[in-house]
């Protein structure tokens, strides 16, 4: 007993000599990194990561002190970040050179960023290290929202910042739209304010409705223009999910333009308004598609249960026919379960995730549409898809916690925000899964 005992201290001081620099940050960043971790709601990434909680979808991770550490700093480096006005910005395309956050003004679709990034990481506006941030943020972009033009398709009169230039130019009404989407639920505690949050949530709404062109497009494309559309159907449905006013007819076509930049069937993609970067198309394929991949994918498994379908029977238009879809919806899902399980795999492979050749905030933007379009559509894999794209954020860190872009969108606030939304997107399961559930 005492050999074993003698073995176990021994195996014990070897791993704390392992695990032990990993831990001799600054006192100051040691403090907040405890008091961040504190903060966060349970069945986030952190509790699962440190072994405190099972995880549903066996998510496993081989460094999760890393994984926590970096958002922390990543954190810390953002709110100081925020500018007197509640707001952030990622300034002009024309001064690509200025990286510092406190030398641009701030603008609606920066600022909704981060604010979502502070949301995902578990800050509310009542609870957690960054509450009164999250706070002047929402003050910020209410009150764009409410000081804009009625007939305007954007919330600005900014032109020019580096994000409407690449995404396009009106980006800010659309992510904003995102944002008072996922912070409603956090405002039940004031009446008031939830009003006000849906009211100008309903004002975006409308504004985006607007701004569709007949192809299902979004008006004003910058360089990669696909992004400002597919963001777009995807702020319809996360408002339409919280009882916004969404036109059903205007999401549809939203999906449907992006679902129709992949062919499924020969592999290739429309990259007219993704400035010729497969990337940027084939991800908002995959997340156009998921819902409704996810809705037919059960709907199979079910009548395979039920013994209306062969056990082995692939999801196609005829049994999606067989199963009682009309001709028309059977063909229109199908076709979408098809774009879902080529896209995904596409935008994964290391040919499409190369981008534009390095990293951008396009780059950023995109891989997070693979990783929620992957959770919406129920679909167990997406572990993997972390574990990979976790070890590519870590690696590209910069020393004081920030993330930067080397061409195009380069706004280290922006492209920190993005990877911040990435890395901490478990905290987010139960909300994605709930949204790719069919009502």
């Amino acid at each position: 007993m005492k050999k074993v005992t003698f073995i176990t201290a021994i195996a014990l001081i070897g791993i704390g000599a392992i695990l032990l620099p990993s831990f001799t940050f600054k006192k100051e960043t040691k403090k907040k990194y405890f008091s961040t971790y504190r903060s966060i709601p349970k069945g986030c990434v952190y509790r699962t990561l440190m072994g405190e909680e099972p995880s549903d979808s066996n998510f496993s991770y081989k460094t999760p002190e890393k994984v926590s550490y970096s958002l922390t700093k990543g954190l810390t480096w953002i709110a100081t970040a925020q500018n007197q006005d509640g707001g952030w910005g990622a300034g002009s395309h024309s001064r690509q050179d200025i990286t510092d956050p406190h030398a641009v003004p701030s603008d609606p679709a920066t600022t909704s960023m981060v604010a979502m990034a502070l949301l995902r990481s578990g800050t509310t506006l009542n609870t957690g290290v960054y509450s009164h941030q999250l706070k002047r943020a929402l003050t910020y972009l209410l009150n764009a929202v409410e000081t804009s033009a009625a007939s305007s398709l954007n919330i600005t009169d900014q032109q020019g910042t580096q994000i409407q230039s690449k995404l396009g130019q009106n980006i800010d009404v659309i992510l904003t739209s995102q944002f008072l989407s996922n912070i409603l639920d956090y405002t039940k505690h004031d009446p008031q304010l939830k009003a006000q949050v849906k009211k100008d949530l309903n004002a975006c709404v409308a504004k985006i409705q607007r701004a569709l062109d007949s192809n299902g497009s979004i008006q004003g494309s910058g360089w990669a223009g696909v992004l400002q559309s597919s963001f777009a159907s995807n702020a319809l449905e996360s408002a339409e999910a919280q009882g916004a006013m969404v036109d059903k007819n205007a999401l549809e076509k939203s999906r449907e333009f992006q679902k129709n930049n992949y062919d499924a069937k020969t592999g290739n993609i429309n990259t007219d308004m993704g400035a010729g970067v497969m990337l940027y198309s084939v991800t908002g394929s995959a997340r156009a598609s998921a819902k409704q991949a996810r809705k037919v994918e059960e709907e199979v498994a079910k009548a395979k249960r039920d013994g209306r379908l062969e056990q082995n029977a692939p999801v196609t238009a005829e049994n999606l026919s067989q199963i009682g879809y009309d001709k028309d919806d059977a063909m229109k899902f199908s076709t979408a379960y098809e774009v879902y399980q080529s896209a995904k795999l596409r935008a994964q492979s290391d040919e499409v995730m190369d981008g534009f050749g390095s990293n951008g905030g396009e780059e950023f933007m995109s891989y997070l549409q693979t990783g929620e379009s992957m959770i919406i559509g129920n679909d167990n894999s997406w572990t993997i898809w972390y574990d990979n794209i976790s070890g590519r954020m870590l690696s590209i860190q910069n020393d004081d916690g920030s993330w930067s872009g080397h061409h195009c969108i380069t706004s280290p606030v922006f492209c920190t925000a993005t990877c911040i939304l990435i890395l901490s997107i478990n905290n987010d399961v139960d909300k994605l899964i709930e949204l790719g559930r069919e009502k």
